[in-house]
């Protein structure tokens, strides 16, 4: 691409092989990614001009396309070349990416998914965070929902999908008494996940966090990897709601906002309302990795 290029401020995408503004940016009614949340796609952010662990998102994205038999005409460079102009078109420093795969249309008359075109698209818009980024140390007020996740013996949760009627459901319960938003339950009632996060309670410097029924979300990694450096204990298991709310402290982690502390949970103040020490800790450890040039990729502008 040439170094003279529009800004996209607002955002950009990648829209058959091409660089559009947000705004622009088009999806077919037949196709099956909208009709039948027959997709799947992955998030990565920028933050200050850096990828942040571009690698792990892209191996995610793979392999959730391969176990749904989809593919894109594009290497893994080739893949990272497309990421990094829809950023550098916006000129955006930090920044919400995404790559999505589509099943795309079948033959006309067809229903056969083997007949489907697959189609690739991605794009780039200003940083989305899960909680209100103003007061990083006030408490997000969860609820727990009575809406059970999508068992994973229906949808592997390990692949990153578009099936979110549940958790709608979940943030619409969640308005109504008075939270933010929702962790959806297990058919056993044991806490699996929200829209877009992964949960973990402390208590006594462990840290407990669901295994299964999730998404292994690349920032939850990132966390259970800097708990074990610093000596914290990591269960990974069954969460129950009186769990977390007996927990010295409770977070959540996203790749929209890293690591962010839960103050309430259904309208109970979990210690003092604010981040604790650990989550600080953690908090703290996640952003410096940040500059670390194992985790980074800096965003060519030009």
């Amino acid at each position: 691409m040439t170094t003279e290029r529009t800004i996209y401020p607002h955002g950009s995408a990648h829209v058959d092989g091409k660089l559009v503004p947000i705004s622009e940016a088009k999806i077919s009614l037949l196709d099956w990614g909208f009709l039948h949340s027959d997709a799947t796609y992955d998030v990565a952010h920028v933050w200050q001009g850096s990828f942040f662990r571009l690698d792990d998102h892209i191996d995610r994205f793979y392999a959730g396309m391969e176990k749904l038999r989809l593919s894109i005409p594009y290497s893994r460079d080739q893949l990272q070349s497309i990421l990094n102009d829809c950023v550098a078109i916006t000129g955006l420093q930090n920044v919400y990416v995404e790559m999505i795969c589509t099943r795309g249309m079948p033959k006309p008359g067809s229903r056969d998914p083997r007949s489907c075109n697959n189609q690739f698209f991605a794009f780039a818009i200003p940083f989305v965070w899960v909680s209100n980024p103003a007061d990083g140390n006030e408490g997000l007020h969860l609820v727990v929902s009575r809406q059970q996740r999508i068992p994973p013996s229906s949808i592997d949760p390990r692949i990153k999908n578009y099936h979110w009627l549940d958790m709608v459901t979940g943030l619409f319960e969640a308005y109504d008494r008075g939270g933010e938003s929702a962790v959806l339950v297990d058919a056993n009632g044991n806490l699996v996940e929200g829209p877009g996060f992964n949960i973990f309670a402390v208590k006594d410097n462990s840290l407990f966090t669901p295994a299964h029924g999730v998404l292994e979300g690349v920032t939850r990694r990132t966390v259970i990897e800097l708990a074990a450096a610093q000596g914290y204990s990591v269960d990974q298991g069954e969460l129950s709601a009186q769990q977390v709310l007996e927990a010295d402290e409770v977070f959540i982690s996203s790749t929209a906002g890293g690591v962010m502390p839960v103050g309430r949970i259904d309208g109970q103040v979990i210690a003092d309302g604010k981040a604790g020490a650990v989550t600080r800790v953690i908090r703290e450890l996640y952003w410096a990795l940040h500059s670390q040039s194992k985790y980074r990729l800096d965003v060519d502008y030009q």
